[in-house]
C-alpha cells in the first residue's frame, strides 16, 4: 500500500468541454471517472479566472493539474493558461501540469511553458484510460518526492512494521488499548500519531545524538535551505537551544557580551557555564517598546571601557562571545553585516537569538538582516550562530527548534569542530528525542525550501499589510469630521504618512521591493519611533509583528487626560478567543504567521470595533468582564468599562508609567558576583525574602522579570545601590497596581508575593548579608 493512498488528493481540471455533449466532453468526463475509480477527487473550473480562485484556496490538496491550452480569456485583460501555469510554479516548481491541446497546436506552444510542464494529451486521440494511468504514474512521483528524508522515512516504517518489541512501552498505541482512559487517549491523539511514536532504537531512523543516517540527511537539508554550514536538530526548545551555543564556547570566567533584552534562557546559560556578562543596553521609547542596542555600544572602544569597569573581569580581557536579540520582541531586525563588522577581530563568535525569525531566509525583504546572510565569513569574522524557535513562526511542533551555524566549514582554523559542538549538544538532549518533533523540524524546513516558501511568507505579509492598512483607514476615516476629538481609534506603531506599500515585495518585484525597505527601514530622528542614537539603515520593523497602540501615550512621552490601558483590551480580547503575544500599559502585539487564514484579521478589527463600542457606552463590567466582577465585586462591581480604563489611565498617569519605563532600564545595577556565583550561595540556602521597599544595599540572588516585557531588571549578583532607586520605585509600583486593580496582576518571575498582618508585602530573594 503506497503511503499517500489513504489522502484527501484533488486532480484540478480546466476546460470549457467539462459540460459539454461534444467528442472532447464526452472523453472528459470518462477521465474524470477513471480518476475517481483510482481514489482521485476531480475538482473541475470552466475558466481561468475560476481555477485560479480554486487553487489559491485548495492549493495543498492539489496532486496535478490538466489545463485546456487552447482555452480563450473571457475578457482582453483575463488570464490565460501561461498565467496559470506561472502562478502555480512561482508556488510549486514539481507539482504535475498536463496541458490538453491538439496535434497541430502543440508548436505553437512557448518554450516557456514547455520547459515548466510535465507534458501534453490530445483529448481526441490518447485513450481515456492512458491519461488516467499517466497521471496516476506522474502523481506518485511527485508525492513521493514531496517527503523529507526523515519523515518520510518514519512514514515508511509505521506504515511497514506490524509487530515491534522495543520501548516507549505503549507499543505504537497498543498498551493505551488496555484501559478505558487509555482508549480514550489513543482515539483522541489517533493512530498514526502514536505509531510514529517510536524508540531511538530503531535503526531505520538514524540517530539524533550522532547526526547520523536519515536525521543527518534531514538536518544538511534544513542547512541548505536556511542558508547555514550545519544545522542541529533541538527538541526541547530555544531555551535548551540557547544553553547549546553557550555550552559549546564559553568556559567559567570568559567575558560575553549580552544583550540586556535579551530571553531569560541566556542568563540562566550564563550561571551554566559561569561566564561573565558584560552588558549591551537597547534603547527605550515611551510606549515602553525594547528598541535596538545603539551602534555606539558596539564600539572598541565602548567595550573596552564596559570591561575596564567591571569588576568581575580581567582588565585585559577579550570578549568570547557576543549574543543579540534578532528580531526584538517588537520586531526590530538588525543590520548582521553591520554588527558583524563592528564585532570583527573583537569576539570569537556571535549569537543571534532568531527564536521569533526562523521565515528571514526565504523573503528578500529580510536580505542581510539575518544570522545566516552572512556568507563569506573573513579570517577575522565571528563564528555566526543562529537559535530559531521552528514551532514559533513556521510549522512545527511545539518543542521543536534548530541552531544554525556558519563557519566556513574550517574547524582546522579554529572553527567550530563538530565533534566537540556535539557534546554541549549531547549535554542538553534527552536520549530518548520525540520523533514527532524530528519529522515536525523536517516538514518545516522543505515548507520553507524555495518558491514555496517565499510565497507562504508573501502571502503572510500579505495579511499583515491589509490589517494595518485597514487600521490605519479606519483612524482616518473616524477622524473625519470628528471636531470633539472623541471618535477614538486605535493606533498602529509604524512609519507615519508617506506612500505606504500597496502590495507585499515578491522577488521579481524590484521596485515594490525598494520601496518597501525605505518604508520599513527605522530613519534616525524620526518622532513615531522614538529610539535615540539610531544609524541610517540600521535597524528594519518587521511588517509581520504588529504593534498595537492604545490612546493614553503621546509621542513626545506625555500622557493625555484620557486613556485606555492595553491589559484591559488585552484581557477583552482573550475573552474573545484572540490571545495577543505580548501586552505593555499601552501597546500590544499581535503577530502574523502561516497560520493566520486568509481574512482572520477581520476577526480582530471586529473586537477591537466591539470594545470600542462597549466602551464609548461605558457598558457594565458585569457583562463585560462577568468573571472579574465576581471575582472581586467590592472593587468592579458598580464600574462601566469606561470607568474601569479612566480609572487605571489616572493611576498610571499620577505614576508616570510612560517616562518610568524608559528609564528604568537605562542603567544597571552593580554586579557583585557572577551570576553563576550568586546562584551557588542560592543552592547552599544561604537567601533570604527582604521586602522591595528594604532592598537597597542588597544582593539578588535571582532575576527579577517583569511580563510584560520579559527583560531582566535585576540579575543574580547585581547589588541595588541608593542610585537604583527608580528600580525600586518600579517594582513597588508593580505590586501597589495588582492591589489597586486585582485580577490585572503582572507576572514578575523572581518576585515573591506574601501576606501579613500589615496587608501585602512583595518581596525578592536576596543573598544573606553574611552571605
Amino acid at each position: 500500500m503506497e503511503w499517500y493512498s489513504n489522502l484527501d488528493l484533488s486532480i484540478l481540471i480546466i476546460d470549457s468541454e467539462l459540460g459539454a455533449k461534444t467528442a472532447g466532453g464526452i472523453a472528459l468526463r470518462e477521465i474524470i471517472r477513471l480518476l475517481k475509480d483510482l481514489d482521485f477527487d476531480v475538482v473541475e473550473a470552466t475558466t481561468i479566472d475560476d481555477a485560479l480562485s480554486i487553487f489559491r484556496s485548495s492549493y495543498p490538496e492539489i496532486a496535478g493539474v490538466l489545463l485546456d491550452w487552447d482555452l480563450q480569456a473571457d475578457a482582453p485583460d483575463a488570464p490565460g493558461p501561461a498565467e496559470m501555469i506561472r502562478e502555480i510554479r512561482t508556488r510549486n516548481r514539481s507539482l504535475p501540469i498536463f496541458l490538453f491541446t491538439r496535434k497541430l497546436a502543440v508548436n505553437e506552444i512557448p518554450l516557456e511553458v514547455v520547459r515548466t510542464i510535465d507534458g501534453y494529451f490530445w483529448k481526441l486521440d490518447n485513450t481515456p484510460r492512458f491519461v488516467a494511468g499517466r497521471i496516476e504514474d506522474v502523481t506518485g512521483d511527485y508525492l513521493d518526492t514531496l517527503l523529507p528524508a526523515f519523515f518520510g522515512e518514519l512514514v515508511r516504517y509505521t506504515q511497514e512494521y506490524t509487530y515491534a518489541w522495543h520501548t516507549p512501552g505503549h507499543t505504537g498505541g497498543a498498551a493505551f488499548l488496555k484501559s478505558p482512559v487509555g482508549k480514550l487517549f489513543y482515539e483522541f491523539f489517533g493512530e498514526n500519531t502514536l505509531r510514529a511514536d517510536l524508540s531511538v532504537s530503531v535503526p531505520e531512523l538514524g540517530s539524533l545524538l550522532e547526526h547520523s543516517g536519515v536525521v543527518g540527511e534531514a538536518e544538511a537539508d534544513a542547512a541548505r535551505i536556511f542558508g547555514a554550514d550545519r544545522t542541529y536538530f533541538v527538541t526541547n526548545g530555544t531555551s535548551t537551544a540557547n544553553k547549546i551555543v553557550f555550552s559549546s564556547c564559553v568556559s567559567p570566567g570568559d567575558i560575553v557580551l549580552v544583550d540586556r533584552n535579551c530571553h531569560k534562557s541566556v542568563m540562566y546559560a550564563i550561571i551554566l557555564t559561569g561566564a561573565v556578562p558584560v552588558y549591551l543596553v537597547p534603547t527605550r521609547n515611551n510606549y515602553g517598546i525594547i528598541g535596538p542596542i545603539p551602534a555606539s555600544e558596539f564600539s572598541e572602544d565602548a567595550i573596552l571601557e564596559k570591561i575596564r569597569s567591571n569588576r568581575l573581569a580581567q582588565p585585559d580581557a577579550a570578549p568570547k562571545l557576543a549574543v543579540i536579540t534578532n528580531t526584538t520582541y517588537d520586531g526590530l531586525c538588525y543590520d548582521v553585516g553591520a554588527v558583524r563588522g563592528w564585532l570583527r577581530g573583537m569576539v570569537d563568535a556571535l549569537h543571534f537569538d532568531e527564536a521569533w525569525y526562523g521565515y528571514a531566509c526565504v523573503h528578500p525583504l529580510y536580505e542581510g538582516r539575518y544570522a545566516m546572510s552572512g556568507a563569506g565569513l573573513g579570517p577575522d569574522d565571528p563564528v555566526l550562530y543562529a537559535t530559531q524557535s521552528t514551532h514559533k513562526v513556521l510549522a512545527a511542533f511545539s518543542q521543536a527548534s534548530m541552531v544554525h551555524i556558519l563557519d566556513g566549514h574550517r574547524p582546522e582554523d579554529g572553527r567550530v569542530d563538530p565533534e566537540r559542538f556535539n557534546e554541549a549538544f549531547m549535554m542538553h538532549s534527552s536520549t530518548s528525542p520525540a520523533y514527532s518533533i524530528i519529522a515536525s523540524l523536517d516538514v518545516a524546513a522543505k515548507m520553507m525550501e524555495g518558491d514555496s516558501g517565499t510565497a507562504l511568507i508573501a502571502d503572510t505579509l500579505e495579511e499583515a499589510l491589509i490589517f494595518r492598512q485597514k487600521m490605519v483607514q479606519i483612524g482616518e476615516q473616524l477622524a473625519a469630521g470628528d471636531e470633539a476629538g472623541e471618535r477614538w481609534w486605535f493606533g498602529i506603531w509604524q512609519p507615519e504618512g508617506g506612500d505606504f506599500p500597496d502590495l507585499p515585495p515578491r522577488p521579481e518585484a524590484g521596485d515594490d521591493l525598494e520601496r518597501h525597505l525605505a518604508f520599513w527601514t527605522l530613519r534616525p530622528g524620526d518622532a513615531w519611533h522614538g529610539f535615540e542614537g539610531l544609524d541610517e539603515g540600521y535597524v528594519l520593523l518587521d511588517p509581520l509583528k504588529v504593534t498595537v497602540l492604545t490612546p493614553g501615550v503621546e509621542t513626545d512621552g506625555g500622557m493625555g487626560m484620557r486613556g485606555i490601558p492595553a491589559p484591559v483590551v488585552s484581557r477583552f480580547l482573550q475573552s474573545r478567543g484572540i490571545v495577543v503575544e505580548k501586552s505593555g500599559f499601552y501597546s500590544f502585539l499581535i503577530l502574523f504567521t502561516m497560520g493566520i487564514s486568509r481574512g482572520k484579521s477581520g476577526t480582530l478589527i471586529a473586537q477591537l470595533f466591539e470594545f470600542k463600542d462597549l466602551y464609548d457606552e461605558n457598558a457594565p463590567l458585569e457583562r463585560v468582564f462577568p468573571a472579574l466582577t465576581r471575582a472581586h465585586p467590592g472593587v468592579y462591581g458598580d464600574m462601566g468599562l469606561a470607568d474601569l480604563c479612566d480609572a487605571m489611565h489616572a493611576y498610571l498617569r499620577r505614576r508616570n508609567i510612560a517616562g518610568v519605563l524608559k528609564t528604568v532600564y537605562a542603567g544597571i545595577p552593580e554586579a557583585v558576583m557572577t551570576p553563576a556565583e550568586a546562584y551557588r550561595h542560592l543552592v547552599a540556602g544561604e537567601t533570604e525574602t527582604v521586602p522591595i521597599g528594604s532592598i537597597i544595599g542588597r544582593t539578588a540572588a535571582v532575576m527579577v522579570v517583569p511580563y510584560p516585557p520579559g527583560i531582566p531588571v535585576l540579575m543574580p549578583g547585581e547589588r541595588v545601590l541608593e542610585e537604583d532607586r527608580c528600580l525600586v520605585n518600579f517594582l513597588l509600583l508593580y505590586g501597589d497596581f495588582d492591589t489597586a486593580f486585582p485580577g490585572f496582576e503582572t507576572e514578575i518571575h523572581g518576585v515573591v508575593s506574601g501576606q501579613t498582618a500589615e496587608g501585602k508585602v512583595v518581596s525578592v530573594l536576596c543573598l544573606k548579608e553574611d552571605g
